[in-house]
């Protein structure tokens, strides 16, 4: 048996991360707003005993709507959907640092865990898209800027979970009392991007802190990860590229007094599945021929930057600048894909087409088997984050096949052991940071929490 224990999250994407799914006879591209159907995916993870499911989010439209399945769900609203029909599984959901507020974030992440029992998780993202900065009506700003009022959002959250102490409610019905105040602290945070008052007004979540994950892979994405993350989704297409990126990342925690396994690195994979080869790769070629070119040349122009016309398509992609204020990371992974293997432009959009840069396997369930424990035994891996090309049956296949043959070689649980998301990853709960003041020093409760009267009137 390993010493360490495979880690697999479900990122459910529409009816599923090809670019063609919706038009796929195996998908309802009808049902990309019916919460039954997320209902139906977080079940079927949890049968094959994912560690948790994700979902993205963007703040505007992204794409050309007239070739792709878009306009899903706000993503803490129906993880609370999925809360109410599964018991194990953790729930994870995008938020952007640049366009909310710490406190309503702090408020409905710990709501989030309250409801599920402790399964929340929150990857952060800093939202580098033009359009989204445009719904706002401000300048896109900069990339350094957006990690920095990321890394003050971030204290100012944490410090507002923190606020309750853990035996803050006391529930003393003889006595009266139901919190005791000296035991909710304001936060009095005064910083370059925010004033917080604090406390929050909600008590410290189930977890202390929802599970902490980011997705950025730039030198301001990993330092960032390095200090705050607890689970890394990142895309890597090669065995030697994953590890430097996993030694990279792993190396940087120590400068946070922080060790290698206080943080998750898992990869994109999206996993092409047939009973042989040769059916996996007829599945793949049915989705890769539904693939519409025109909406890819307009994905893979905004990407990096210069404008692709169908007259490049049967050509190398020509030379572009690596420095943009956008999706740093993956920009340079996909001008990396295309020079180190030569491909031309129609080649490069039927690789992305199916994972976005993330890797794409097309096989049999023990060939999938065999890349993911390749992977996880050889530094480059704790586990994958499972990107199914279509959906439900991708993911269907991935627990009925794959998670069986992980179990079969003792990489992967055959029951849940814990209860939270925290327990599924095998990280610890936080301590909070406010340590209980003497109680000749408690504040009272007016100096604390507010007067009923203020609580009505905000």
């Amino acid at each position: 048996m390993p010493t360490r224990t495979l880690h697999l999250n479900a990122f459910l994407m529409g009816v599923g991360h090809h670019e063609a799914a919706w038009r796929h006879p195996r998908t309802e591209p009808a049902r990309l707003t019916d919460v039954r159907h997320y209902q139906q995916l977080a079940r079927i993870a949890e049968r094959g005993r994912l560690d948790s499911v994700f979902l993205a989010d963007s703040l505007a439209l992204q794409g050309d709507v007239r070739h792709n399945a878009l306009g899903g769900l706000e993503p803490l609203t129906l993880l609370a959907a999925l809360a109410a029909v599964t018991d194990h599984v953790g729930l994870i959901a995008t938020v952007s640092t640049t366009y909310n507020e710490p406190f309503h974030v702090a408020r409905k992440f710990a709501s989030l865990d309250h409801i599920s029992g402790g399964r929340a998780g929150w990857n952060i993202v800093t939202s580098a898209g033009e359009a989204e900065a445009r719904n706002f009506g401000i300048e896109r700003p900069a990339h350094a800027d957006r990690y920095a009022r990321a890394a003050e959002f971030l204290d100012v959250v944490t410090g507002l979970w923190d606020s309750w102490e853990d035996d803050a409610v006391v529930g003393d019905r003889l006595g009266g009392v139901y919190a005791d105040a000296g035991r909710i602290h304001p936060l009095d945070h005064d910083g370059p991007h925010f004033r917080v008052r604090g406390p929050l007004n909600t008590s410290r979540p189930p977890q202390g802190h929802p599970l902490l994950v980011q997705a950025g892979s730039s030198e301001d994405g990993k330092d960032f990860a390095a200090r705050y993350a607890e689970a890394v989704f990142t895309a890597q297409q090669t065995l030697a590229d994953a590890q430097a990126f996993y030694t990279d990342l792993k190396g940087r925690l120590a400068r946070y007094g922080r060790h290698p396994g206080d943080l998750l690195v898992l990869p994109g994979i999206s996993p092409v599945i047939g009973s042989t080869e040769r059916e996996a790769r007829r599945l793949e070629q049915e989705l890769q021929d539904l693939i519409i070119p025109a909406y890819g040349l307009a994905q893979l122009s905004h990407l990096v930057g210069i404008e692709l016309t169908e007259d490049a398509l049967d050509r190398p992609l020509p030379d572009v600048s690596a420095e943009t204020e956008g999706a740093q990371s993956r920009r340079r992974l996909v001008i990396d894909l295309a020079r180190r293997e030569n491909l031309t432009v129609r080649q490069l959009l039927g690789r992305l087409a199916g994972g976005r840069g993330h890797r794409v396997l097309a096989g049999t369930p023990e060939r999938i088997a065999d890349e993911i424990q390749l992977w996880f035994e050889n530094g480059a891996a704790d586990g994958f984050n499972v990107m199914p090309p279509v959906l439900p049956g991708g993911l269907e296949d991935f627990v009925d096949h794959v998670v069986p043959e992980l179990q079969i070689r003792g990489l992967f649980r055959r029951e849940y052991e814990g209860r939270t998301l925290r327990d599924n990853y095998d990280l610890p709960r936080p301590a909070s940071r406010r340590a209980r003041p003497p109680a000749g020093e408690r504040p009272d409760a007016a100096d604390t929490v507010g007067s009923a009267d203020a609580v009505v009137a905000s």
